[in-house]
């Protein structure tokens, strides 16, 4: 198996930039594995396809404003910064770009969106020269794969001046940030939404709990492979980092009774099945039962 094996052509112009007015009107593709037969329908339809006693989990990780700008302390260069993830108060992984030149030490001064749009207002001026009433970024040292470890001076501020990091085949902002959001997202840490879920309304889990579909929650905060490609030919070589996620005992309970009972488990997008999949080969290797 050859990474080129995957590749297809995927015309610029089917690649929606704007997301649809209403969340649950996204097109839906059924694949019935038993015969092959494909279909094609409308989101609002997915209760067609699902029984009473079914038990749905979600990903209930939300999406922080983990894309920052700012520019070098010593010579104004500008550099653009994504979290990755949270070592401890104040203390982050990032990706830099550029980031061969950054050597522990340095301090990258955060922009805020709107000083990026050109607004040098007084009330946005704190958050371009950093220090007490702003925001900068001291680099402590550097791992591979161009990641750096950095001090925030104020994580307070992240949600002023950081802005959701989208996928690269999106070319425009969004209008409205909540809309990268899925509606039962509740944990924040994700670089990149778990997608598979923003078709959901509230309306239409509370017909799925009408229905008899029983619902539970994971949490797995997407990681940085969500951006990297495969540029290895031989996809085994590709690494793989690590990512944070979290079952609750509760979530445990319902599946170890729906596993018990025979009803179906269907995992909403690849994030939760990841997490399914992690704890069930720990069963496999010996436990008894999710936990």
């Amino acid at each position: 198996m050859r990474t080129s094996d995957f590749d297809y052509h995927l015309p610029q112009e089917l690649i929606a930039q704007t997301p649809l007015e209403l969340r649950d009107a996204s097109r839906l593709l059924v694949l019935y594995r038993s015969t092959g037969r494909i279909e094609h329908t409308r989101f609002t339809n997915i209760m067609d396809y699902l029984r009473p006693g079914d038990l749905m989990v979600f990903n209930q990780s939300r999406v922080i404003p983990a894309r920052l700008y700012g520019r070098r302390a010593d010579t104004g260069g500008r550099v653009e910064l994504l979290l990755l993830n949270r070592e401890s108060p104040g203390v982050w992984r990032a990706l830099a770009r550029p980031g061969r030149r950054l050597r522990p030490g340095d301090k990258v001064v955060l922009e805020s969106p709107s000083v990026r749009d050109g607004d040098t207002s007084p009330q946005t001026l704190p958050f371009v020269l950093g220090g007490p009433g702003g925001f900068d970024i001291e680099i402590l040292s550097s791992e591979e794969d161009g990641i750096k470890r950095v001090r925030l001076t104020n994580e307070d501020a992240i949600d002023s001046l950081g802005s959701v990091p989208l996928p690269p085949y999106i070319h425009r902002r969004l209008d409205d940030p909540e809309r990268y959001q899925t509606v039962y997202a509740r944990q924040p840490g994700s670089v990149a939404a778990p997608t598979a879920g923003l078709h959901f309304t509230e309306p239409l889990m509370e017909q799925l709990r009408a229905f008899g579909v029983e619902l539970a929650f994971v949490t797995l905060h997407v990681g940085l492979d969500t951006f990297r490609p495969v540029q290895d030919e031989d996809p085994s070589k590709h690494r793989i980092h690590t990512e944070y996620f979290d079952l609750s005992a509760k979530t445990a309970a319902a599946l170890n009774r729906a596993r018990a009972e025979g009803r179906r488990i269907i995992a909403v997008g690849t994030t939760s099945v990841r997490v399914l999949e992690h704890v069930a080969q720990r069963m496999a290797d010996g436990e008894q039962q999710v936990v």
